[in-house]
């Protein structure tokens, strides 16, 4: 049991940090709210050994005047000395460069995601989550304790860096430098309002803050003060961080009364290229010979929504019907393995069979396989939309378009041997 409880501690840590195979983790929402059908355009990251030089100390001075130039404006004086003695932090550039999630096979992290311990918890805790919350946004209790538990090991684990420094540091750094300095902007004037005091804003190292891991920009537009005592405190109260975290989803479009997704089994024949690509209606997979594996049905609602086929680990793994919602969850942290580990930890709490099919035990992947994959699609003549070391849909899509070309399984899943194969090519 001891052993089980610090495999949950670690992925709770790695939960803290954005989950990036896909895009940055709670990206900021759009003016006008919509699910994304593609990974998040952002700058990926491209994994870079972990002995990080440290920063020059007046090229990072030289970063905060510039910085104050750009958005300091009427707040100058105010952001000037909260930044003040700042020094960039090495160890968020490392980490910043050097995620697991990369390479680990979506298998590997749903398993450790759903592991026993953390359902069993998640159990005994489901009376945490206020009912109005639930009847005002129409998330469902258990999604939320999904992400209350994959985010913080439900409050336990929510990151004790400075969220200025982590921030002004990946700002100076300059590789996600707009983006990062908007968040910083919103950090800073959390503190200057008054609505955290410095010291008690805490979070990742990526800057993601509290039990649900709101980045800046979100929590001063959709946090919300479930508790009613004036403030918003997504670190130390339960109602508070799960009420936000139900408001971004409600927010995000998420449809009352429909699932996240159902496991399905494919017909023998079925056309992979068809996966992960345009949203249908579930009588155009039903005409194909698609089923649910559960052998239950739809509800009217779901029948009627677009609904694409997810394969997270090719043809020999679990294959799931991606409802809307899915996407919505994908809106919190634009990964497939997150939201795949979401809506399980869900389904596991409310009682729901585990998935008859099983997870391959693939071997992760090396930066080298990866991007050798990438540069060979590329030569071919298949676009992977970036040679960066991260397999999103752009490779994927790729890679389905050259095994159709090639007599093969178009499945679109870049396994070690294949990753090889490619890189001779």
């Amino acid at each position: 049991m001891r052993a089980a409880y610090r495999l949950l501690l670690l992925v709770s840590v790695a939960a803290c940090a954005p989950m990036l195979p896909d895009a940055v983790a709670i990206a900021p929402l759009p003016t006008t709210p919509g699910v994304r059908t593609i990974e998040d355009p952002a700058p990926r990251p491209v994994p870079a050994p972990s002995n990080v030089s440290t920063p020059s100390a007046a090229d990072f001075e030289s970063w905060k005047q510039a910085f104050l130039d750009r958005h300091g404006g009427a707040r100058r004086a105010d952001y000037a000395r909260e930044l003040a003695g700042l020094t960039p932090d090495p160890q968020v550039i490392r980490l910043d460069r050097n995620q697991p999630e990369f390479s680990r096979p979506a298998g590997a992290y749903v398993t450790s995601a759903t592991a026993p311990a953390r359902i069993a918890e998640g159990k005994q805790r489901i009376d945490r989550v206020p009912w109005e919350v639930v009847q005002r946004y129409g998330v469902p209790s258990e999604i939320l304790l999904g992400i209350w538990a994959q985010e913080s090991s439900f409050g336990r684990i929510q990151g004790e860096s400075d969220v200025i420094r982590s921030l002004a540091t990946l700002a100076f750094d300059g590789r996600r430098r707009d983006w990062a300095e908007g968040q910083l902007k919103n950090a800073l004037d959390i503190v200057v309002d008054g609505k955290r005091p410095r010291a008690g804003l805490k979070g990742s190292w990526a800057g993601a803050m509290g039990q649900t891991q709101f980045m800046p920009d979100n929590y001063l537009r959709l946090a919300v003060d479930q508790s009613g005592d004036g403030s918003v405190d997504i670190w130390g109260s339960d109602a508070d961080a799960l009420a936000s975290a139900a408001n971004l989803l409600a927010q995000a479009g998420w449809k009352r009364g429909q699932g996240w997704a159902h496991e399905v089994v494919l017909p023998d024949g079925f056309d992979y290229r068809l996966a992960e690509a345009d949203r249908h209606p579930w009588s155009f997979w039903s005409e194909r010979g698609v089923r649910l594996a559960d052998g239950a049905f739809l509800n009217d609602g779901e029948q009627a929504e677009g609904a694409t086929i997810l394969l997270p680990q090719g043809a020999r793994g679990p294959a799931f019907l991606a409802l809307p919602n899915h996407y919505v969850i994908r809106r919190y942290n634009n990964s497939v393995a997150y939201a795949l580990a979401i809506g399980l930890i869900a389904d596991r709490i409310s009682g729901k069979p585990d998935l008859t099919r099983s997870w391959p035990d693939d071997a992760p992947l090396t930066r080298d396989q990866r991007i050798g994959a990438q540069q060979a699609l590329a030569r071919l003549g298949y676009d992977p939309g970036g040679i960066d070391g991260v397999v999103g849909s752009g490779t994927r899509r790729a890679l389905r378009d050259w095994q159709a070309a090639t007599g093969r399984l178009a499945d679109g899943y870049l396994t070690a041997s294949l990753a090889d194969e490619l890189s001779r090519l």
